[in-house]
């Protein structure tokens, strides 16, 4: 193994960014719930840090990258053995330091399971989210990206591309934030009373700090400082841009206005849809890419009101349709000419086939994160003391009171 200095450089700025990302998430969640719940918000973010990390060193990214296992890894990399020094099996060629890859890696396993606290705010107790948050981790998370990241795995034996996380990521977090707001229910009062959100500056800064991050989790999965690197950059650009404008029409033409959080919303759509196509697509799918994007999932989030599903800051709506639209448009768009390693789509000459192993790759994900993680959370609030959902009077008081005897805002001092 040839240790690039350029490579690794750039790999650890965008190690950097991909945790930064998670801070950036806290903010943008925290800004749309309730001032009660604020601080619960953050918590559960910030948290997954902590558990995550260690869960990846210790279990996870052996699970994830190690052995030749079609379906699942196994525990060579366990406890970090060997991780420091052995690049995993298919990846015999990187330019950078075993370890930075394994770090790396560790971040997209942070805040991928960050991303459902959108979806069950306001309602789910903290000690119940915390053993949830390690089971997924690690027999949810670990598997998919074996199936997907790892050459040994089914999915990327089959020819199906995910560039930065589409499936991964977006997907698999989305339909389980769909199981878990399931199994906890609708929050008191919804939909009949508004639940507005405290502080949408928040929620804006929240997505400025995801914009500049995701620079690193999809160009930084190059993993080096290259060509794919530089297209998979502007392709987020272009995407999160095009994201926001597709979304802001659409809610203009419907509702009559622009709002600051549709805006936020469209971009954080664009930017999910890429991030499978990112290293794949050039010239103007990025931007045609993020259109659709940004008017699917505004039509998307609409949905929790006609089946009744309580998706409480439209995770669902926004990543998991986001993250299905983004992996199979690269069906369409993908091209070689800007990544030899990937394969043509529909419009580049390639016929339906990657269109074909894309779906599949989507339809796997979704029936096994969902299967999996209700398992989970049936098995949490039948067996835990007191279940996985706070009770009507905490809820009422709000999870930053009930949850960690802490307040987000000092009302009444000077």
């Amino acid at each position: 193994m040839k240790i690039n200095a350029g490579d690794t450089a750039w790999v650890l700025v965008s190690t950097a960014l991909v945790l930064f990302m998670v801070p950036g998430l806290a903010f943008f969640y925290g800004g749309m719930v309730r001032a009660k719940n604020v601080l619960g918000m953050l918590m559960q973010n910030f948290f997954s840090m902590g558990l995550i990390a260690v869960l990846w060193a210790v279990i996870g990214y052996s699970l994830a990258f190690g052995g030749s296992n079609a379906w699942i890894g196994n525990f060579d990399f366990a406890w970090l053995r060997n991780a420091a020094l052995v690049a995993p099996p298919g990846f015999e060629a990187l330019t950078i330091p075993p370890a930075l890859f394994m770090t790396f890696q560790m971040m997209f396993a942070v805040i991928t399971p960050a991303l459902i606290t959108g979806a069950i705010a306001d309602r789910m107790r903290f000690s119940a989210w915390a053993i949830f948050l390690g089971l997924w981790a690690v027999l949810v998370y670990s598997p998919v990206a074996h199936w997907v990241f790892a050459p040994a795995g089914w999915l990327f034996e089959l020819g199906a591309l995910d560039f930065a996380g589409g499936t991964v990521v977006h997907v698999n977090a989305g339909i389980a934030a769909l199981a878990l707001a399931i199994v906890l229910g609708k929050r008191r009062g919804w939909p009949k009373h508004p639940m507005r959100a405290h502080s949408l500056p928040l929620t804006m800064l929240g997505t400025g700090i995801l914009w500049f991050g995701w620079f690193g989790f999809n160009a930084g999965s190059a993993l080096a400082a290259n060509g794919v690197a530089v297209q998979a950059f502007l392709n987020t650009m272009l995407a999160a841009s095009a994201g926001m404008l597709g979304w802001m029409i659409v809610e203009r033409l419907r509702f009559g206005h622009f709002t600051t959080l549709g805006a936020a919303s469209g971009a954080v759509a664009g930017l999910v849809a890429i991030t499978p196509c990112a290293g794949f697509v050039g010239g103007m799918a990025p931007i045609l890419i993020g259109v659709i994007a940004g008017a699917a999932c505004f039509f998307a989030v609409s949905l929790k009101f006609r089946f009744g599903y309580d998706d409480s800051l439209d995770v669902i709506g926004v990543h998991l349709v986001g993250g299905v639209a983004g992996s199979l448009l690269l069906g369409l768009f993908a091209d070689t000419s800007v990544n030899a390693l990937g394969r043509d789509g529909v419009f580049m000459g390639g016929g339906w086939s990657l269109m074909g192993d894309q779906a599949i790759a989507v339809a796997a994900t979704v029936v096994f994160s969902f299967v999996v993680t209700l398992v989970i959370a049936l098995v949490l609030k039948a067996v835990m003391p007191g279940g996985i959902r706070v009770s009507e009077e905490d809820e009422e008081t709000g999870l930053d009171l009930s949850q960690h005897s802490e307040t987000g805002y000092a009302f009444d001092r000077v």
